[in-house]
């Protein structure tokens, strides 16, 4: 049973959280539900080779009584340009540590190939219109810039200036009120995650983080997202409750 944080309890207000099934919006979910909001998950089937992750954020939503979640399917296989939604190989075998020092200390370097084009931005998009539907002015994202792939929709500054355009374009906005995008993961590290979860009482085994799952859903090992996972549950001094191939 998910556990109660009795500090800034916000009256069951309703927020729109962005569930992909994995072990960050898994967590995100358990710390909007413990500040007290009413939550309503918003998942994607966008094309991504992953798909095994839709079933995971089912299971999430219902296991942690999310009060509604949806999932809206749009294909970003017509533009591909990344591994998840094109005929392009997933990497593997860099390590966690490799991945996260290579990439969130320098932007500016490479960006993986997993990184979908404008995802963050088109999945907050759908966000605003949904909140609005659902008189909710709260949006969380388990955006993360410590542990991370280096994509460059998970920075702060980004957040920021999208919020800033949230509260400009939409009738919450400017009818008053506006717009708030909760990044509660985004200083955090992976294993500083993994923790906060389990002081919430998540269960990481309905989750599921690979890119590269085989077909019976089963994470690969290798890939950044998975080395990210096990190391921030290494790191955490815990064991992860998902199977590996």
């Amino acid at each position: 049973m998910l556990k109660e944080d009795k500090t800034n309890m916000t009256q069951n207000k309703k927020a729109v959280l962005l569930l992909s099934g994995g072990l960050d919006s898994t967590t995100c979910a358990a710390i909007a539900k413990a500040q007290g909001f009413d939550v309503v998950g918003l998942s994607f089937d966008y094309g991504q080779r992953h798909t095994i992750e839709l079933k995971a954020a089912a299971r999430v939503a219902k296991v942690m009584g999310l009060s509604h979640h949806v999932t809206a399917k749009i294909d970003l296989r017509i533009f591909g340009g990344s591994a998840l939604t094109a005929d392009i190989d997933v990497p593997k075998s860099r390590s966690g540590t490799e991945v996260s020092q290579k990439m969130a200390n320098d932007i500016t370097g490479d960006i993986p190939v997993t990184y979908v084009p404008a995802r963050n931005t088109i999945f907050l998009s759908f966000a605003l219109a949904f909140a609005e539907t659902q008189g909710a002015r709260d949006i969380f994202i388990g955006v993360n810039a410590l542990d991370f792939s280096g994509y460059p929709d998970c920075r702060p500054d980004y957040i920021k200036a999208y919020e800033v355009m949230a509260n400009l374009a939409t009738k919450s906005g400017v009818e008053g009120g506006g717009i708030k995008i909760h990044t509660p993961l985004i200083d955090m590290t992976k294993a500083d995650i993994v923790r906060k979860g389990l002081e919430l009482g998540v269960d990481y085994s309905l989750t599921t983080s690979c890119y590269d799952p085989d077909e019976n859903g089963i994470s690969c090992g290798q890939c950044d997202a998975c080395h990210l996972r096990l190391k921030g549950f290494r790191e955490a001094g815990y064991s992860d409750p998902v199977a590996y191939q």
